[in-house]
């Protein structure tokens, strides 16, 4: 399962994270006191679900032999009267129409998607206190 661990010091907004073997940082932009040295949470929200579905649709399109020359995800979170909500909108150089209606059905079951849409609970405890 995937898991990840994130450390912020004492100054500003700067979070070192681990994930596996990969490291990466997350901030928030100058406007909102960080020094915006990475991408603020809600970008790297938006960044998993993107990569979650280029990466569902191009398995699914090789899985068909359907040769994609490219595909783009561009992601946004819109507010709206009845709240948030995140824009997708597929861009799709390769198959025809029927193809790339299919993935941009499939693209609503994706892994991450149906997180995002379902929501999954999250627990919270508190390790224990090595400095007592």
């Amino acid at each position: 399962m995937a898991k990840a661990t994130a450390h912020i010091g004492p100054d500003d907004y700067r979070v070192d994270i681990e994930s596996g073997a990969h490291r990466l940082v997350a901030d928030e932009p100058a406007s909102r006191g960080g020094e915006d040295v990475g991408p603020a949470p809600y970008d790297l929200l938006l960044a998993a679900l993107g990569a979650c579905t280029a990466i569902t649709l191009r398995m699914y399109a090789d899985r068909h032999d359907w040769a994609i020359r490219s595909l783009d995800v561009d992601l946004r979170i819109v507010g709206t009267p009845e709240g948030n909500r995140i824009r997708r909108v597929l861009r799709i150089d390769g198959p025809d129409a029927a193809a790339r209606a299919r993935l941009a059905d499939i693209a609503e079951r994706t892994p991450v998607t149906l997180t995002v849409k379902n929501g999954m609970p999250v627990e919270t405890t508190l390790a224990e206190d090595r400095h007592d």
